[in-house]
C-alpha cells in the first residue's frame, strides 16, 4: 500500500499552468499534480495566479512573467531574476510552514536549491532542461541527501556528470492515456505540434514535407514573432497552419493523422508530443536529437537531415499504430510516471530523516 504523502509542487512561472498549454513543461505539471492527486496524495500547485482554476494552487505571482516581461525581451536582466527570486521565495515561506512531505521541483530557480538544503527539506528536482549555469551551479553545491533529481531521459544523463552523482535517476514523463485516445484509423496528412520558434524546427518540418509530397498540418503557438514571418510563407498549398488549439482539439488531430513529424534543432530533453502521438497509435518521423529515439524506439523513422526526415516520413506511414499505442501504455502512462516520481520521493524523505538523526547525534553527543 502506497504511503499518502504531502506534496508542494512548485511550477516554472513564465506561463500559467492552464490550457492551451504552452509547451511541454506546463502540460507536464498539470498532469503531474492530477495524477499525484488520482494516486491519492495531497497535493498543493505553487504557480502563478492565472493557471487553470480546476488545479489545487496556491498562487505565487498574479501572472506568469511572460506577460509582464516577454522573455526574448527581458531574459538576462536583473529585474526579470528579482521578480522571479522574490515569487520563489514567497513559494518557499508557505512551503517551510505548509507540513509538506516533500517539495516536487517543476521551476527552474537556483535558489530553491540553497533553501531546501539549508532545511533540510526533503525535494525531487525534476531537469526539463539541460544545465545553464545559475541552476548547474547551485546543484553542484548542494549535494544534500535530501535533494534528489530526475532527468526525463537516458540521453540527459551524461550532461550533469560531475554535478549530482548518485543523486539523479531517470523519469520519463507521461501522458493521460484517456486523453489522448487510440484510434486505428488514419487520414493522410502529417501533423507537426509545438512552439513555433527556431529550436523546434518548423521551417525543416515544412521543407520536409514538401519534399516527401505529404500535407502538413501545423499547431502550436507562435513563440518568436520573426522566425514565424520567415516560416508563413511556407505554408502554402497543401500545408496549413491551425493555430493554437486546446488539448483536446490537437488530441483529435493527433488521432487522425498519418504520423507526427518531429523536428527539434536542439538536443530535445524529452519530446512530449512524441509520447501523445505514439497514445494515439500515429507514429513519428523525427530528426535525430536528444532523447527522441529514446522515446520513439520502433515506432518511428529517425532521420539527421531534412531530406533524410522527407524519406523518414514515407517510412513512417507503414508502421502499425497497435504497436505505437502499446509502446505508450508500457512507458509513458501517468500512473508509471508517478511510480518513479514516488521512489525518488522515497529516496529524498530517508535523505532528510538520515540528515536530521545525524544533526541530533551531533547536538547531543
Amino acid at each position: 500500500m502506497r504511503q499518502r504523502l504531502k506534496v508542494a509542487v512548485v511550477a516554472h512561472l513564465r506561463h500559467p499552468i492552464a490550457e492551451p498549454f504552452m509547451g511541454g513543461m506546463e502540460a507536464h505539471c498539470a498532469l503531474l499534480v492530477r495524477a499525484l492527486g488520482a494516486a491519492g496524495h495531497d497535493v498543493t500547485l505553487f504557480a502563478s495566479g492565472d493557471s487553470a482554476t480546476d488545479l489545487p494552487a496556491h498562487p505565487i505571482a498574479p501572472q506568469a512573467y511572460e506577460q509582464l516581461m516577454p522573455w526574448a525581451l527581458w531574459h538576462g536582466r536583473q529585474d526579470l531574476s528579482d521578480w522571479l527570486d522574490n515569487a520563489y521565495a514567497g513559494a518557499w515561506a508557505a512551503i517551510r510552514t505548509g507540513g509538506f512531505d516533500v517539495v516536487h521541483n517543476n521551476s527552474l530557480s537556483a535558489p530553491i536549491h540553497d533553501w531546501a538544503a539549508r532545511d533540510g527539506v526533503a525535494m525531487v528536482t525534476s531537469l526539463h532542461v539541460p544545465p545553464f549555469a545559475r541552476l548547474r551551479d547551485a546543484i553542484a553545491r548542494n549535494p544534500a541527501p535530501c535533494l534528489r533529481l530526475t532527468v526525463t531521459s537516458r540521453s540527459q544523463l551524461p550532461l550533469w556528470d560531475g554535478v549530482a552523482d548518485g543523486r539523479i535517476d531517470v523519469a520519463h514523463n507521461g501522458i493521460d492515456l484517456d486523453r489522448f485516445a487510440f484510434s486505428a484509423v488514419k487520414g493522410e496528412r502529417a501533423l507537426w505540434c509545438g512552439r513555433i520558434t527556431p529550436n523546434k524546427g518548423t521551417r525543416e518540418a515544412l521543407l520536409a514535407a514538401t519534399q516527401a509530397g505529404i500535407g502538413l498540418d501545423v499547431v502550436g503557438p507562435v513563440d518568436c514573432a520573426d522566425y514565424f514571418a520567415r516560416v508563413e510563407p511556407l505554408m502554402t498549398g497543401p500545408h496549413r497552419y491551425l493555430g493554437h488549439l486546446s488539448g483536446k482539439a490537437v488530441a483529435a488531430r493527433m488521432r487522425a493523422a498519418a504520423m507526427l513529424v518531429c523536428t527539434p534543432c536542439w538536443d530535445e530533453p524529452f519530446g512530449l508530443v512524441a509520447a501523445e502521438a505514439l497514445a494515439c497509435g500515429t507514429p513519428v518521423a523525427t530528426l535525430d536529437r536528444g532523447a527522441l529515439r529514446e522515446v520513439i524506439g520502433d515506432c518511428g523513422t529517425c532521420a539527421m537531415t531534412v531530406d533524410g526526415l522527407a524519406a523518414a516520413m514515407r517510412e513512417t506511414a507503414t508502421i502499425p499504430p497497435a504497436a505505437c499505442r502499446a509502446r505508450a501504455e508500457r512507458m509513458f502512462s501517468a500512473p508509471a510516471m508517478i511510480a518513479r516520481y514516488e521512489a525518488a520521493y522515497a529516496a529524498a524523505i530517508a535523505g532528510a530523516r538520515a540528515s536530521s538523526s545525524a544533526m541530533t547525534r551531533a547536538v547531543l553527543a
